[in-house]
């Protein structure tokens, strides 16, 4: 959900000297890569390890994936996982329960492909969601192949109108009760609202705090990404691989919110639009709820041959949160900001094994 795209210039970064084989060695390949998470989006089979598998597909704040998963018998349980929150950005963990309600949203929808359909519902408290399930033939789900094509494209798209049908289908499918969705079109609307985007990215960058927590999550090479199965994998930027200790000195030298801003200004520019969600209560059942409606706009835009990211400083700097409701037409505080378009694909962000995200 609030992925950053990192400017890395490692033409001027390269050591003297260091051979071809020994920086492969350091960063990995990307060919190994690219059979790694091949295997991670393979086919779904019946195995109800595998609907975990396709949940864990799901977007999530800094790709900590702060989720873990219980199966009892008949019942699903998604949890919250509370040691992979990311404090400063996150402090009320609002992205970990909407990571929660994305993950959910998935889930349902590969138990019922697999011949478990049933009913997600909310925990008492509002801190998780059960999926309880009876056996049956599996069923054809629309949405299936677009879980393991959905990314978050951190990339310039080509400023393609999308067309008024496909727009309706967006808001169609991100239509959920409790939760407004707000889908933003027009040219001058869309720049103001990327005002407050590069304000917020500007505020963010400016804290040390912030940064400090967004380095820890970045990994600069394949094998750091493969090894850890979680974070900001920079290649899937469209950033060169770095030797981890080179890409933080990178990091700390050249990613500056000037470069930063330009390149978000430029990426709202290309973009056909902008979806805003708003839960009608800033609490935990409701932000799995926008997880929820969220993921399933996301999964319609990828069966619509549309691309995604989010950039949602506006919502995580609190101050500039009344401007964007302002803007959108709310008193309401919303909850997530996407631009979508048609853009090109990128590797793909890790992910852990099934067995790391299993409870008992």
């Amino acid at each position: 959900m609030n992925r950053r795209t990192l400017l890395i210039g490692a033409g001027t970064l390269i050591a003297a000297g260091t051979g071809v084989a020994a920086w492969r060695g350091a960063t990995g390949s990307m060919a190994d890569y690219e059979a790694y998470s091949a295997q991670l989006r393979a086919a779904l089979t019946p195995d109800i390890a595998d609907v975990i598998r396709y949940a864990t597909l799901a977007p999530n704040s800094h790709n900590t994936q702060p989720w873990r998963f219980r199966v009892t018998n008949d019942v699903i349980e998604v949890l919250p996982d509370f040691a992979r929150r990311t404090p400063v950005v996150d402090p009320d963990d609002h992205h970990v329960f909407v990571s929660l309600g994305c993950a959910a949203a998935n889930l349902a929808i590969a138990a019922s492909a697999s011949g478990r359909p049933g009913e997600l519902v909310l925990t008492a408290d509002g801190a998780g969601v059960h999926y309880t399930f009876t056996t049956n033939q599996p069923r054809t789900e629309p949405w299936l192949e677009a879980i393991t094509k959905r990314q978050s494209t951190r990339a310039e798209y080509d400023g393609r109108a999308v067309s008024t049908a496909d727009i309706t289908r967006l808001q169609t499918a991100g239509a959920a009760p409790g939760v407004n969705l707000v889908i933003v079109t027009a040219r001058a609307e869309m720049a103001t609202i990327g005002e407050l985007v590069v304000a917020g990215n500007s505020a963010q960058m400016a804290d040390p705090a912030f940064m400090r927590e967004l380095k820890q999550w970045v990994r600069f090479n394949p094998r750091s990404a493969m090894e850890t199965g979680d974070g900001l994998f920079s290649s899937a930027s469209g950033n060169p691989s770095l030797p981890t200790a080179l890409g933080r000195i990178a990091f700390d030298r050249v990613v500056s919110a000037g470069s930063e801003n330009d390149k978000y200004a430029r990426q709202i520019a290309s973009s056909a639009g902008l979806a805003v969600f708003v839960g009608d209560e800033a609490d935990s059942m409701h932000w799995i709820k926008v997880g929820q409606a969220c993921q399933r706009f996301a999964l319609e835009a990828t069966r619509l041959g549309l691309k995604l990211a989010f950039i949602n400083q506006p919502v995580e700097i609190a101050d500039l949160r009344p401007e964007l409701a302002r803007l959108i037409g709310t008193t309401k505080r919303p909850d997530l900001v996407l631009r979508f378009g048609y853009g090109p694909t990128l590797p793909y962000a890790p992910r852990r094994p099934v067995a790391e995200v299993l409870g008992s």
